[in-house]
C-alpha cells in the first residue's frame, strides 16, 4: 500500500519540525515537504501534490484560508487544520471546516513542542482519516479524537435504559451525531429546517473551545435557533443545542420537558462529548418521543446508542454511504442493525420533519 503523502504549511519552524518528526514516524505516512507559508507550498505542489495537507490558519503572506478556498476550488484535497486554542483561532478554523477541511488539530501558544508530541496520535488519527475522507463531499459547503489506550462505553457515564416504554408526550426530540466531515453536513441540515421545528439536540466531534464558535456560525445561517449547550437549557422547538467541546452532554426530563446536562467525564469511544452518551440519555429520557440521526464520521461512536433508541421505540435514520465525507460511524450502526432508514444528505432535513410527522400517525 501507498504510504500516504502529507505537506506541512506553518510558519512557525518548532512546529514544521516536530509534525515532520511526529509524521515521519508513523508508519503508512510520507512528509514531503514543511514549508513556511501557502506561496512555498503552492511551489513545492507544482512538483508533487500532496495526499493530505496539515495546514496552519494565521500565516504571513497568505492566511491559511485563503490557501485552502484555492485548494477545494482548484484540486480539492483533504486538509487538517493545526489552530490555536483561542477564541480567534476558534472562530477562523470554523471558518476553515465550512470551507471544506476535514479536521481539526489544536495547539497551544505556550509548551508547543511537548504538547504536539503527547498530542501524535491525534496527529497521526487525522491524517489517516482525512486520506480516507470523500473529497468530494468537501466542496465547499471537520476532528479527530484523542486516543487512550482503553476504550470506554457510555456505561462509565449512565447506566443502559430499562426495558419500560416511555410515557407518551407532545415534546418530540431530534438527537443527532457526528464527526468527521459534520460541521459543513449539519450546516446543510439544519438551514433547510424551518423555523418552526422540533427541539434538537447535537454531539459534533470537536475540541474543546471551538464548539461556541461553531454553534455561533450556524445559529447567524439558520433559520431555527443554533446555541453551545449549558446545563439546564430547555430543549425546545425551533432550536438546536450543540454539546461543548471538552464535556459529556446528556437529556435529562423533567415531567414533559426535556433539558440538557453538562458533564465532566471519562472519555467514551475516544471521544468527549460522545454521540453515544447523549443517545444512551435520550432512549432512557425520551424512548418513543424521540428520533436518532447517525451522520459521516469516523469510528463507531453512536452506533451502540442508536441502537438502545431504536429497542427503545425512538425512530432512526442514518446518513448514505455515497453524501458521507467519512462512512464510518453510520457503516457500523447499520450493521448493528440500529438503523431503520438510510437517506442521502440533501434529503435529511425532509426526512427528519416526515419522521416526526409519522409519530402522530402511532
Amino acid at each position: 500500500m501507498n504510504s500516504i503523502k502529507v505537506l506541512v504549511v506553518d510558519d512557525s519552524a518548532v512546529v514544521r519540525k516536530v509534525v515532520t518528526g511526529l509524521l515521519e514516524e508513523a508508519p503508512g505516512i510520507e512528509v514531503l515537504h514543511a514549508v513556511a507559508d501557502p506561496l512555498l507550498a503552492m511551489e513545492r505542489m507544482r512538483m508533487q501534490w500532496p495526499d493530505v495537507i496539515v495546514l496552519d490558519v494565521e500565516m504571513p503572506r497568505m492566511d491559511g484560508i485563503t490557501f485552502l478556498k484555492k485548494i477545494m476550488k482548484e484540486r480539492p484535497t483533504p486538509v487538517v487544520i493545526c489552530s490555536t486554542l483561542t477564541e480567534k483561532g476558534a472562530q477562523t478554523t470554523v471558518e476553515a471546516l465550512a470551507a471544506g477541511a476535514v479536521a481539526i488539530i489544536t495547539k497551544p501558544k505556550l509548551g508547543l513542542k511537548q504538547f504536539l508530541s503527547d498530542a501524535s496520535d491525534d496527529l497521526v488519527t487525522a491524517v489517516k482519516s482525512a486520506a480516507r475522507a470523500n473529497v468530494k463531499r468537501l466542496i465547499p459547503r471537520q476532528a479527530a479524537a484523542p486516543v487512550p489506550s482503553v476504550k470506554h462505553t457510555a456505561d462509565v457515564i449512565l447506566p443502559p435504559a430499562d426495558t419500560h416504554a416511555m410515557a407518551q408526550t407532545t415534546e418530540r426530540v431530534v438527537a443527532i451525531g457526528t464527526s468527521t466531515g459534520g460541521t459543513q453536513a449539519l450546516e446543510e441540515v439544519l438551514t433547510a429546517l424551518p423555523k418552526v421545528s422540533p427541539g434538537i439536540v447535537i454531539v459534533q466531534h470537536m475540541p474543546e473551545k471551538f464548539t461556541a464558535a461553531f454553534a455561533a456560525r450556524l445559529d447567524s445561517v439558520c433559520q431555527i435557533a443554533v446555541k453551545e449547550a449549558r446545563s439546564n437549557d430547555r430543549v425546545l422547538p425551533g432550536r438546536a443545542l450543540i454539546a461543548p467541546g471538552g464535556k459529556h452532554m446528556l437529556l435529562r426530563r423533567n415531567g414533559a420537558q426535556y433539558f440538557v446536562e453538562v458533564i465532566d467525564g471519562p472519555l467514551v469511544n475516544r471521544h468527549r462529548p460522545s454521540v453515544d452518551v447523549l443517545f444512551r440519555s435520550v432512549a432512557k429520557c425520551a424512548g418513543a418521543n424521540a428520533l436518532g440521526v447517525i451522520m459521516t464520521g469516523m469510528g463507531d461512536d453512536g452506533a451502540a446508542g442508536l441502537l438502545e433508541m431504536r429497542k427503545a421505540g425512538a425512530r432512526t435514520v442514518a446518513q448514505d454511504e455515497q453524501s458521507c465525507v467519512v462512512y464510518g460511524m453510520p457503516k457500523e450502526a447499520v450493521k448493528r442493525g440500529a438503523v431503520e432508514k438510510t437517506v442521502a444528505l440533501s434529503a435529511l432535513d425532509k426526512e427528519i420533519l416526515q419522521q416526526l410527522a409519522r409519530f402522530e400517525q402511532r
